[in-house]
């Protein structure tokens, strides 16, 4: 599950999309658009800027702007930057694979399908842009 930081930190990474071009961005003005604890944000924020997806200038004119285009950071990056792998369990992971301390992998029955919903997930969060979440969405027709 999504944790409430790796949300805050998408709703803070769309905001800052959505201001591009109009220079660095107060992390008070963020905090209150996106209805975030301001300290929070604030840790969120550095955070991201260790990742190198946003950064940060000092001053009065200061504030946080994308590091580089909303075409160019996925939600992947926002998610494992504050989450960590994508993958539901350690021997899924493709960036940070770590055999599992309790499985034998050859015989596990867990390892397939868990693989394939990583494979599955991040094949919808490594094409999901930052711009791409500004665009108008169209609805899909209710099934019933």
């Amino acid at each position: 599950m999504l944790t409430s930081k790796a949300k805050y930190a998408l709703r803070a990474m769309i905001d800052l999309a959505a201001q591009e071009g109009e220079g660095p961005i107060f992390i008070a003005d963020i905090s209150q658009r996106q209805d975030i604890p301001r300290r929070f944000l604030e840790n969120i924020l550095l955070e991201l800027r260790k990742h190198g997806l946003v950064s940060s200038q000092r001053g009065k004119f200061g504030g946080y702007a994308l590091a580089r285009d909303p075409d160019e950071i996925s939600f992947a990056d926002v998610i494992r930057a504050i989450d960590g792998p994508l993958a539901l369990t350690p021997c899924t992971s493709r960036t940070r694979y770590q055999r599992c301390e309790d499985c034998h992998e050859a015989r596990c029955p867990l390892r397939g399908p868990l693989g394939q919903v990583r494979d599955a997930s991040a094949a919808i969060l490594e094409t999901t842009t930052l711009a791409g979440a500004l665009k108008p969405r169209r609805r899909s027709p209710v099934k019933r």
